[in-house]
């Protein structure tokens, strides 16, 4: 194994840069659940700002925010309308159940779902047999897809649709910063239709955690007792919110470079008859590619890759993910490039 690998697993992976931990370690501190962290009320404040809402809560996973999204925007027996694929069906351990209660009806393909089979998958309020549903969320962008962009105009088209049938909506921005970078979008342009909003700080800024809910105060209120409940309240957390703080200043316009190696990447990749990869779906961030038959299977390649230096992540028995952030250089992208198809095309 090489000492220092090329680590494509994920964009969470990066270490705090020089500068972070500097900001991180002059961050002014109080006690959070008394509202006394001045780094952290000033981060609140500044992405509710950003993302055009009223109020914005500091968690610390993305996970726990989709969670408590969960919580503060159904009733257990609710039926939520999902992406197929999403975060919340196949990377949260089965919380959406355990914890808020609801079932998820996947719809869609690729990442992304029209408003027509949104109406045709909703379930009516009231109804005696039907789970109601309550809740459309969208993840935008969509990691199992490979990060690809939901379009905003069929964003727009679903959420106005899920207004007039009393149906709330959420949006699972983790990598939000990504599609605004990628689009030319503003932020608070792209979280505009939606109820409530969530965006991680450790996806692509390279913050050492965090994420936040922002939509109107009420349900931020109603988000705070939900985080205590689940122990997600802590104390003196302005150290995360300084490192937050420093990458919504120096690390959102930068995303365009990982966008830039993940197109070399994945343009590299899709030259090999052994991988099958549609270069579209290439947006942002992150490459999902599949092995094709008479090639080694993902565990195989991930293995090989391993031994010469390059960390990837199987999605699947025949499925491999790469992301690109900022940790990795673009000539360490080209050497991993090269890696992956020797990996795949020998025998």
């Amino acid at each position: 194994m090489i000492a220092f690998p090329i680590d494509l697993r994920s964009d969470t992976v990066t270490l705090p840069s020089p500068a972070m931990r500097a900001a991180i370690a002059a961050a002014p501190v109080g006690d959070d659940q008394f509202g006394e962290d001045p780094s952290m009320n000033q981060l609140q404040e500044r992405v509710a700002a950003l993302l055009g809402k009223e109020a914005a809560l500091w968690l610390p996973s993305g996970t726990m925010a989709n969670q408590i999204a969960l919580r503060v925007l159904t009733r257990p027996g609710d039926d939520v309308i999902v992406s197929r694929e999403c975060h919340a069906v196949w990377h949260e351990t089965g919380g959406s159940a355990a914890n808020a209660g609801v079932q998820l009806t996947e719809i869609g393909a690729r990442g992304i779902f029209s408003v027509e089979e949104f109406l045709a998958a909703r379930k009516p309020q009231g109804h005696l047999l039907f789970p109601p549903t309550t809740l459309v969320e969208i993840e935008n962008t969509h990691n199992r897809a490979g990060g690809v962009i939901f379009p905003q105009e069929e964003v727009e088209r679903i959420c106005a649709a899920a207004r007039e049938h009393t149906v709330a909506s959420f949006l699972d921005g983790a990598r939000l910063w990504n599609v605004a970078v990628a689009s030319g979008r503003a932020l608070d342009d792209l979280a505009a239709p939606f109820d409530l909003v969530g965006v991680a700080l450790s996806k692509g800024l390279g913050a050492p955690g965090g994420s936040l809910l922002a939509g109107s105060r009420d349900l931020i209120v109603r988000a705070v007792r939900y985080r205590r409940m689940f122990g997600g309240a802590m104390r003196q957390v302005g150290l995360f919110a300084a490192a937050g703080l420093y990458a919504l200043d120096h690390n959102i316009d930068r995303l365009a470079d990982d966008h830039a190696n993940a197109r070399l990447i994945g343009t590299r990749l899709a030259q090999s008859a052994r991988i099958l990869l549609d270069l579209t779906t290439v947006q942002t961030n992150i490459l999902v590619f599949r092995l094709a038959t008479g090639a080694p299977d993902a565990a195989t390649v991930v293995a090989r890759a391993r031994e010469r230096g390059v960390l990837i992540f199987a999605f699947g028995p025949r499925t491999v993910r790469a992301v690109t952030h900022l940790d990795v250089t673009t000539e360490q992208c080209e050497r991993a490039a090269d890696i992956l198809v020797e990996c795949v095309e020998a025998d």
